[in-house]
């Protein structure tokens, strides 16, 4: 490649960079699409704990045996909110002048009134201990677990009793030890294997990756079929190649990529800053980042190709939506490759250009991965990426100039043969 040429492709990616970073598109992507990675990511936990740690909550118990309330009772009324305020508000719902099916019926109203969140079944014969928790809708899964654990509590204490047991063995025999998860490697290196920051770390990279291919190729579709529209493409081949308008094209649309990715990059530390992302995250972060240029590099020259042979919007939306795919897929392999990095299934993933940045990005947290494996999963990413890039420039120098009916793969590979 000459320096002429070299100029040339220089001056498409300036005049590409220039032009996009401008856009409105583009200004409101770097604020929407970290939003949106967030609010995937930490939503839910924030969510729940808001839910969770919403007030104090009326509940009420209905203990058909009668024997039952006054442990429960206590064992309940001493959970607490972060303020020090009762968790809940026990009612007693039971009362010996009126049959069982009565009082179920008054608790159920109660609750439908929303005079209490939800209330407690009890019921028990012989040997038999039941519980329900009667709400009229979903309840959280804290209170669930708090109840549930507080009744079997309970049960066994009765059990302990009726046998003259010491029931002070119970807190012995029912104390829960936490299994602490310890990831090692074959230097001896231990690091703490917690699953949540694992798979929000790498929903995190790959959800960044995605939008920023799906953004960016986005942008570069649309502005293609706006330049074929108004020929102002016929003006630049007249000016340049279309391998050079190619090159441009692709290396303004990776410093446009670069520039989303190094913003979000200083939000991301902001937020590292106040543990809001967890350090853990960032542990293999240079190979994690080589992956994530890579992948994009690779993308970003198939949008260029595929993208150049739209002539409508529709045909854009249509192409957009089948690069996606590509994307998206690999999401759902997050908690499965997490729980088994190594399996046959994950390593042959792993060498399949499409799918290698994001499934590698994915086990680097989850194990430890060979340098071996690493560098040649890189190897086949560069190579990949440059198959790419030549199959896209003979696409690419078809489609510019084509306009009417979108071309179909058939006719694509007969036109490059011909080529």
């Amino acid at each position: 490649m000459t320096i002429n040429e070299l100029n040339k492709i220089f001056i498409v990616a300036k005049w590409e960079f220039l032009e996009k970073v401008k856009t409105k598109a583009f200004i409101l992507s770097l604020i929407i699409s970290p939003l949106i990675v967030m609010l995937f990511a930490f939503g839910p936990t924030l969510l729940l704990s808001h839910q969770e740690e919403g007030g104090t909550k009326p509940i009420g118990i209905l203990d058909a045996s009668g024997k039952y309330f006054l442990p429960a009772y206590k064992k309940i009324s001493a959970f607490t909110l972060k303020n020090n305020q009762p968790a809940y508000i026990v009612r007693n719902l039971y009362n010996k002048a009126s049959s069982i099916n009565a009082l179920k019926k008054t608790a159920d109203s109660l609750t439908l009134k929303n005079d209490i969140d939800g209330y407690i079944f009890i019921t028990s014969s012989n040997d038999a201990f039941k519980f329900e928790y009667r709400s009229p809708g979903s309840s959280a899964f804290k209170d669930l677990s708090r109840f549930e654990r507080t009744l079997n509590q309970v049960r066994i204490e009765s059990e302990f009793r009726k046998r003259n047991a010491d029931t002070s063995l119970i807190r012995i025999t029912s104390a829960n030890v936490t299994m602490n998860p310890v990831k090692i490697d074959k230097s001896g290196k231990e690091a703490k294997n917690d699953f949540l920051v694992t798979f929000f770390s790498s929903f995190m990279f790959i959800m960044v990756l995605m939008m920023t291919i799906l953004s960016s190729g986005g942008m570069l579709i649309r502005s293609l079929l706006e330049e074929k529209s108004n020929r102002l493409i016929e003006i630049l081949v007249s000016s340049c190649t279309a391998k050079e308008l190619l090159g441009g094209k692709v290396l303004g649309l990776c410093l446009l990529g670069l520039l989303q990715v190094l913003v979000w990059a200083i939000i991301s530390l902001g937020l590292l800053g106040n543990n809001i992302i967890p350090p853990e995250a960032f542990n293999n972060i240079l190979p994690m980042l080589v992956y994530f240029v890579l992948g994009f590099f690779f993308y970003s020259a198939l949008f260029v190709g595929v993208g150049s042979v739209v002539s409508t919007e529709q045909e854009a939306q249509m192409v957009n939506s089948y690069l996606s795919i590509l994307l998206i897929v690999p999401v759902v392999f997050i908690a499965p490759v997490i729980e088994n990095p190594d399996t046959v299934l994950v390593k042959v993933l792993s060498y399949i250009p499409f799918t290698t940045p994001t499934i590698m990005l994915i086990r680097l947290n989850a194990s430890h991965v060979p340098v071996s494996e690493i560098f040649l999963t890189f190897l086949i990413l560069i190579i990949s990426t440059a198959a790419a890039v030549v199959f896209s420039s003979k696409i690419f120098e078809i489609g510019i100039l084509s306009y009417g009916k979108m071309s179909n793969l058939k006719e694509i590979v007969k036109l490059i043969k011909r080529r």
